[in-house]
């Protein structure tokens, strides 16, 4: 050892590479004793209650279905409660589409002839502005609200993917990027797709390789006319699976490069989260004001954004912290229209869900602090409702 160095040699590629490859067998390791036997994710069963929520009818009206063995059977525990898989709430779901009166309820609210298909990116420039758990908890809640959902993991650090019970590095070597590549080797996203533990919610995953796209567009773009219309190839990639899916929810990366671009320009809606500091605002205030610039610029060499809507949602909101509110109301002030009614509210719920790779749809409410939960469930189940309606009305239904 060198007498004058203060700390002994080492080999930085080598040790942050065997670093990388404990962690991840550390991590496969937890994900095996937390999914057996197969290491992936089951889902829980739902009371009748969140049952009847989902489906938008009463839980009497639900019980006396079972009562009179209409519909798919559920299981029964303890003092006679009523418990249905997500796939059985599909099969209610048909079973009420067909016998229920329709007049003024939709029992399968998936596209009907005529309706394009919803591509709603979830964005922002900074990270830890909760962009992610609001594309999971969206996509679950659409696909057990009755939608065909496709959620597409564009960011390399692949959260979304982790919060699916994907671990990249180890499950899938393919991802978006193979989709989206400019060599021989692209594909067709339909063979990158994998289903969830949500019937009718799949995903495309990511990895670390979707970087690659940010170094080979500026390089494609000046020698190939598909680098310079690289704003296309997610458009056309969905193109290919457009009449499997209802909507689709785009998990982008925290920053304004290229998958970002790529993103907008396949997206009919934009939902901005943004938590409500001085420092997130003048952050986003940067991001706006970039993205709108280099949008005139896509559009200019050809680039169609057309969106239905663009909302911005407030996070990690704590409604008793006044110097939030006040940025609220600040901001409620300038986009009065724009800001989803509801909030997100910071919730101890979400956080040690997702310590678990969970999500709230996902874990035991008796784990939890019970009103804690369902405040957090609350107003979740409030924001994504108040999305789902802009869907609707994307659609041109009441």
């Amino acid at each position: 050892m060198d007498q004058d160095r203060p700390f002994p040699a080492f080999e930085f590629d080598n040790k942050i590479l065997a670093q990388g490859a404990e962690i991840s067998r550390r991590l496969d390791m937890l994900r095996q004793q937390q999914f057996p036997p197969d290491a992936r994710k089951q889902l829980r069963s739902f009371s009748m209650q969140e049952v009847a929520r989902f489906l938008g009818v009463s839980p009497n009206n639900l019980k006396r279905l079972s009562l009179e063995d209409k519909g798919p059977t559920p299981e029964v525990k303890s003092g006679g409660r009523r418990y249905y898989t997500a796939e059985q709430i599909l099969e209610l779901r048909q079973y009420l589409d067909k016998t229920g009166k329709r007049v003024t309820k939709n029992y399968v609210p998936r596209r009907r002839e005529g309706e394009k298909l919803q591509v709603i990116g979830v964005v922002n420039f900074k990270g830890g502005s909760g962009k992610t758990t609001t594309a999971v908890h969206l996509a679950q809640q659409l696909a057990l609200s009755g939608h065909r959902v496709l959620a597409l993991d564009l960011d390399p650090q692949a959260s979304l993917s982790a919060l699916f019970g994907f671990q990249p590095e180890l499950d899938n070597n393919r991802s978006v990027y193979d989709a989206l590549r400019y060599d021989d080797d692209r594909c067709s996203i339909a063979e990158l797709i994998s289903p969830t533990n949500f019937p009718d919610l799949d995903i495309v995953p990511a990895n670390l390789e979707l970087s690659e796209y940010e170094f080979e567009t500026p390089l494609a773009a000046q020698s190939s006319r598909e680098g310079k219309l690289f704003f296309t190839r997610l458009t056309r990639a969905l193109e290919e699976v457009d009449e499997k899916y209802d909507v689709v929810v785009l998990d982008c990366p925290p920053q304004l490069g290229y998958l970002t671009l790529t993103a907008v320009t396949a997206a009919t809606s934009i939902l901005i989260t943004v938590h409500p500091e001085m420092l997130d605002l003048m952050s986003m205030s940067q991001f706006l004001l970039t993205l709108g610039n280099f949008t005139k610029s896509l559009m200019k060499a050809g680039a169609q954004v057309e969106m239905d809507w663009l909302r911005y949602l407030i996070t990690r909101y704590e409604p008793t912290d006044i110097p939030q509110s006040q940025m609220l109301g600040f901001m409620q002030s300038m986009f009065a229209e724009e800001i989803l009614t509801n909030q997100m509210l910071k919730s101890t719920a979400i956080s040690d869900a997702g310590l678990t790779k969970q999500s709230l749809f996902e874990v035991e409410r008796a784990n939890f602090n019970r009103e804690t939960y369902d405040r957090a469930l609350e107003s979740m189940w409030s924001v994504n409702s108040e999305v789902q309606e802009l869907i609707h009305r994307a659609w041109g239904r009441k």
